[in-house]
């Protein structure tokens, strides 16, 4: 049984994506796992792992298998400019809670990605001690700056359907880390992006692919 702690919430109802990714990435033995999320996954509820998949009574909230990637991780970006992208983070209402990139959550990552080209956003992330470092949370951490990498974001709004990743290796507490979002254009509600996590001495940690749903 696997249950979402309130805390890591992506919508202000349900689970992180990249979050509820992770916690089934971690019951594989394969270091890329594609996760497809099939409904919203539901905070503070017993849910129920059976042969990679996840139910919340009969119904399939997300699905895992081993997976491939199709694309190069993103290329680095430096630390000092990905701070300073992070200035022009704009969140709005829809996300402003979100685990990952919500801007009023005192106990969230507060990965808060700007723009640093033409369809790219990069973020800094120093990890602290207010939570265990694991599969679950890089994952997170690589969910939200793909959405944020994607051409009006606010205006039309999509969540995760399903994100390829791999975590290599786990950054130190303290670490100043870099995670770079990139777009990689849209077909119909579809968009899709890759991300990617650098530690400070430039190892990747963790990259991922992924499509997201528009909502309009």
């Amino acid at each position: 049984m696997l249950r979402i702690p309130a805390r890591f919430n992506g919508p202000p109802d349900s689970g992180n994506g990249g979050y509820v990714g992770g916690l089934l990435a971690e019951q594989h033995s394969d270091l890329a796992v594609t996760v497809v999320l099939r409904s919203p996954p539901p905070l503070d509820v017993a849910l129920r792992v059976s042969d990679g998949r996840l139910f919340d009574g009969d119904t399939l909230v997300a699905e895992s298998r081993p997976g491939t990637f199709e694309r190069d991780a993103p290329q680095r970006i430096s630390f000092a400019t990905a701070e300073s992208a992070a200035d022009l983070y704009q969140n709005d209402d829809l996300f402003s809670n979100c685990f990952v990139c919500g801007s009023t959550r005192a106990d969230g990552l507060r990965i808060e990605p700007g723009a640093v080209g033409d369809g790219v956003v990069a973020a800094p992330w120093i990890p602290d001690e207010s939570l265990p470092l694991g599969t679950a949370v890089l994952w997170a951490a690589m969910d939200c700056p793909g959405g944020w990498s994607l051409p009006s974001m606010s205006e039309r709004p999509a969540l995760l359907g399903s994100m390829t990743a791999a975590v290599h290796e786990l950054p130190e507490v303290g670490e100043p880390c870099v995670v770079i979002g990139e777009g990689h254009g849209e077909q119909g509600r579809k968009a899709f992006a890759s991300t990617a996590i650098y530690g400070a001495d430039d190892r990747l940690l963790g990259r991922a692919e992924q499509i997201w749903i528009r909502l309009n």
